[in-house]
């Protein structure tokens, strides 16, 4: 493997994203020098694949270096592509991380990694037959508030965390006009919990038992969707820690006072929250005093690419450099496969606790993926 490493990325909607974050210098800001500065320095993009000409086309005007193709296994044939980076519609992941790793092929997959039991045992299977790694894209943990957030938790800054509580909130009319799939061939605990649900996992380890409730928004029912589009769930971790998560897509936002994405770590030595879409940090000093933090305009350029929030240029970049160092370096990434095989069952959970409104337990979803829990 050479030190620098070629990414294929297939789903040029999202995807379209990663080809700019990778290979298109940072944006200049205002009072710094504009230059040649890219995010990444050991992977570039080298191919992209749509089935969508029109999407191939406007990739290509930002991207021109880049090979094009409507074909996957024309992507998946290229000798340059060493990482497969998949941004199709979820119910597709399944069939084409199986593609990526018959090719041979390492992957990121954006979350949520699948979302239904028979592709989780069948990437588990195919994940058997290789020595191909797997990244799940959990944009929010590569998000700079959040990443600050773990760096203060592992220098022991927050203590032994007591409860997790976590939540994405987002009107989504906008995605359903763009992607009419999801209101049929998914649900929003994949959709969108996953957010939430990976952040806790994240710091609560395996996850033993959920207990969920769920309803329907009524932008939800205008347009058909047939999963909840809100949930309230609670977690209860292996190790007898707590966390709670939820989720509404169809509401008034209030950007002022809710971020989309935040974090709140309730610690024995203190507390922590991370906001996205705004990139604020606040955590408790040890004399009690209350530290805020306001990344923002500092980082805007390198995580939005432009003055407007929201894509996720820096996130997309931040998960491919870290999982190409790991793959060069030979060392330990996460979300791996595992894990996010794990968060799946999670999810997968509280999708069935929220329809029967009884507790549910993750093992033996664990058990009929064929899985052994490895993550502690």
């Amino acid at each position: 493997m050479s030190t620098t490493l070629g990414v294929g990325v297939v789903g040029l909607h999202e995807g379209r994203t990663l080809l700019v974050a990778l290979n298109h210098p940072i944006p200049p800001t205002v009072g710094l020098p504009a230059g040649d500065q890219r995010r990444v320095s050991s992977v570039r993009a080298v191919a992209g694949c749509d089935q969508d000409a029109e999407k191939i086309e406007r990739a290509r005007r930002d991207c021109p270096e880049v090979f094009y193709t409507t074909d996957y296994e024309t992507l998946l044939q290229r000798s340059d592509v060493d990482i497969v980076a998949i941004y199709t519609p979820d119910a597709l992941h399944g069939e084409h991380i199986v593609q990526a790793f018959q090719a041979g092929k390492h992957v990121i997959c954006t979350k949520p990694l699948i979302n239904s039991m028979d592709d989780a045992r069948r990437v588990w299977q195919a994940s058997k037959r290789g020595e191909r790694k797997l990244l799940v894209g959990q944009s929010t943990r590569f998000f700079e508030s959040f990443r600050r957030q773990r760096i203060a938790y592992e220098r022991g800054e927050l203590g032994t965390i007591e409860l997790a509580d976590a939540h994405y909130i987002h009107r989504m009319d906008w995605y359903y006009d763009k992607s009419l799939w999801a209101t049929t061939t998914t649900d929003w605990v994949f959709l969108g919990l996953s957010h939430p649900l990976d952040l806790i996992r994240w710091y609560l380890g395996p996850i033993e038992q959920v207990q969920a409730i769920g309803s329907r928004s009524a932008l939800a029912q205008e347009y058909g969707v047939k999963s909840f589009d809100i949930y309230c769930v609670n977690v209860i971790a292996r190790s007898s820690q707590l966390g709670r998560a939820m989720g509404h897509y169809g509401l008034h936002e209030l950007p002022s006072a809710r971020n989309a994405i935040e974090l709140t770590l309730f610690g024995s030595q203190g507390t922590s929250l991370a906001q996205y879409h705004d990139m604020r940090y606040f955590q408790t000093a040890p004399d009690g005093t209350e530290i805020q933090y306001d990344l923002l305009y500092q980082n805007r350029a390198y995580y939005f690419n432009n003055e407007v929030h929201g894509m996720h240029y820096g996130e997309f970049a931040n998960y491919t450099q870290y999982f190409a160092d790991a793959l060069l370096s030979g060392e330990s990434y996460g979300p791996d496969l595992l894990e996010g095989l794990e968060t799946f069952c999670i999810m997968e959970a509280v999708r069935q606790s929220a329809a029967t409104g009884q507790p549910v337990h993750v093992a033996p979803l664990l058990g009929e993926v064929g899985l052994e829990r490895a993550h502690g």
